[in-house]
């Protein structure tokens, strides 16, 4: 009798543990960990594995509320609800009972936040961005060039296409450089995975939303870049796009629900019209393909009014947030998004950061359509984007029409007039970003026909007026190209890599005319960088005359003239007009070349230049 029942015991062994060994395993967890303490007490956990819907989920620690397991369409998907509002930093299991008896857990870790991140100030027109395209401006690890398992596996620095091998890394090593050059914020195209099989390069079709591409290094490290960029005074902007996702990203071939992307009929792709979402005779057919059209056949479209997916970006951006501690983000392709859920989305960001700043990337064709999609409903929308400020093209277009274009009605220094005489149209202006430039378009000094006194006059006027200046890598030292391809614009920063043969980060690697830009761009740069009137003051502009644009910049503490000759002429500029301006100054400072004016009544221009005058009494 023992033997029978020493028998079944084994049988009963054999079985407990066979049904433990048959427990699925998880593959994700999304987000791996979150903190106490947010504003929002709600957190939507993701669980992914084979089957895994079958479990009875239990989780159990002080202060936390399961309040909901939702089963969606594909059973290998489980979206855990949790209420974390009383619960303090500690780690809790997430126990996946199957009815076979066997069992699955996740340690899952509540962690306390940084009382840092509660400091950070955001990125305002205080700051000078510098815009850095990771693989292309230097290489400081070249351990991780390439990453066995990753589709993409090419490495050549003579292809446009292909990996070149910067990194994060390599970005960390030029910090000193950056913060020498009067740059303030870092903005770089996205850092995440983008496993890709081709052009995996640029970062904008995300294969995992929570994890940095090896290529450019770890999670850790990109901390370590943002403590290091912190360190410096330098701010940190990561770009985010959550409009679209790759191919290849890791749910697009096990998709939780058929609708977590849009799908259709037959491939659909975006008219990139911005019109149909504020034209009042649209046909809701174009609206549709705005914004649920894919971008890009490798670029499958996000699904934002879906709300498991709302949740997944918006815990998402908030992660990356208190994770690195970051000051801004710039968006991705914003006129293509669900405006809605981008809405409730900046909502839900500064509701736990109320000082963070974002701005979108919006290329549309006029300011109108820029303050479309601006917040404030400010033009009869009808919603609120909520969305802080654009890239603002109609600036860049009016400062090279000032640069390049004709004289007449509109024309020449009068656009850019003109553009800057609409800004009544926005909440803040001040928020929207200024460029001439950036890893879409063709490089600033080949579009003004590599005229270096265009080149200094522009970004004069780029660094002095009102918005948040941003300049695309390189342009310190002249680098050129058009953007057809846009390869050409995404070219190496020489010296980034160890055995080129040129170092445009040294002075004695630079020609002098490349040296002579770098002389001048530093020196406004750090000018604007201390500059009361740049950084804080009010705007005043008079209408153009003469092919002359005068503004000033101006607080209680100082005043700043800003002179732009059109003319390819010496001009003299009698400034009786600007009385109420200059009335109590008798003297000014060059800026940028340290010369001294001792009189006022009439200013000597040079031709095709902007003077930018620190005027004294």
């Amino acid at each position: 009798m023992k033997y029978f029942f020493k028998l079944l015991l084994c049988l009963w062994a054999g079985a407990t543990f066979n049904a433990y060994a048959q427990a699925p395993a998880l593959k994700r967890v999304d987000p791996a960990f979150w903190w106490a303490g947010m504003k929002n007490a709600n957190l939507q956990v993701l669980l992914y594995g084979d089957n895994i819907a079958s479990a009875t989920i239990s989780a159990k620690y002080p202060g936390l509320i399961l309040k909901k397991v939702n089963k969606v369409e594909n059973p290998n998907y489980l979206f855990v609800d949790f209420d974390i509002a009383s619960a303090k930093p500690g780690k809790f299991d997430i126990v996946l009972a199957f009815a076979n008896g066997g069992k699955t857990t996740y340690s899952y870790e509540l962690k306390q936040r940084s009382s840092e991140n509660k400091k950070l100030m955001g990125v305002t027109n205080k700051d000078l961005i510098y815009l850095i395209m990771p693989d292309r401006f230097s290489n400081g690890d070249t351990g991780n060039d390439k990453v066995a398992g990753l589709r993409d596996q090419s490495l050549s620095r003579d292809s446009l296409y292909t990996r070149h091998g910067g990194d994060i890394k390599g970005v960390i090593n030029h910090l000193d450089y950056l913060k020498d050059l009067g740059v303030t914020a870092i903005w770089m195209t996205p850092e995440v995975e983008n496993d890709m099989k081709n052009a995996s390069y640029h970062g904008y079709a995300a294969t995992d939303f929570y994890k940095i591409d090896p290529r450019y290094g770890t999670n850790e490290l990109y901390k370590t870049y943002v403590n290091e960029c912190h360190a410096r005074g330098l701010k940190v902007i990561k770009d985010v796009v959550p409009n679209h996702c790759g191919s290849e990203a890791w749910f697009m071939n096990d998709l939780p629900f058929k609708d977590w992307v849009h799908q259709w009929p037959k491939y659909q792709q975006t008219t990139y019209k911005d019109q149909p979402a504020m034209d009042p005779y649209r046909n809701d057919k174009d609206w549709k393909l705005q914004v649920d059209g894919w971008f890009v056949p490798s670029m499958p479209d996000l699904n934002e009014g879906n709300p498991y997916v709302a949740a997944y970006l918006t815990q998402n951006y908030i992660w990356w947030i208190e994770y690195a501690g970051l000051d801004g983000f710039r968006i991705d392709t914003f006129p293509y998004n669900d405006l809605q859920f981008m809405a409730n989305w900046m909502d839900a960001v500064h509701k736990e950061y109320p000082q963070f700043s974002i701005f979108g990337e919006t290329l549309v064709n006029s300011v109108v359509s820029q303050a479309f999609y601006t917040a404030g409903a400010t033009i009869n929308q009808k919603f609120d984007t909520k969305l802080q400020g654009v890239t603002d093209v109609a600036v860049k277009e009016g400062i090279y029409e000032t640069l390049n274009g004709h004289f007449g009605w509109m024309s020449g220094a009068s656009k850019l007039y003109d553009v800057l005489s609409q800004d009544f149209i926005y909440k803040d202006p001040s928020k929207n970003v200024i460029f001439m430039d950036n890893h879409d378009m063709s490089r600033y000094f080949s579009m003004v026909g590599q005229n270096f006194d265009k080149y200094k006059s522009g970004l004069s006027i780029l660094l002095t007026t009102r918005g948040i200046p941003q300049v695309y890598y390189g342009v310190e030292v002249l680098m050129k190209n058009y953007s057809n391809p846009d390869g050409w614009v995404r070219e190496d920063f020489p010296g980034g890599w160890q055995g080129d043969k040129q170092n445009k980060f040294a002075a004695e690697g630079r020609t002098g005319l490349e040296n002579e830009a770098h002389t001048f761009f530093k020196t406004l740069a750090n000018y604007r960088k201390n500059s009361d009137a740049l950084q804080n003051g009010k705007l005043m502009q008079y209408v153009p005359e003469n092919g002359i644009y005068v503004y000033f910049r101006y607080t209680a503490n100082q005043t700043v003239m800003v002179v732009v000759n059109t003319n390819d002429t010496p001009q003299i500029l009698e400034t009786a007009r600007f009385t109420d301006r200059v009335s109590g100054f008798s003297k000014a400072k060059n800026v940028l070349s340290g010369e001294s004016l001792n009189q006022l009544d009439k200013i000597k221009l040079p031709a095709t230049t902007t003077l930018v005058l620190e005027l004294g009494k």
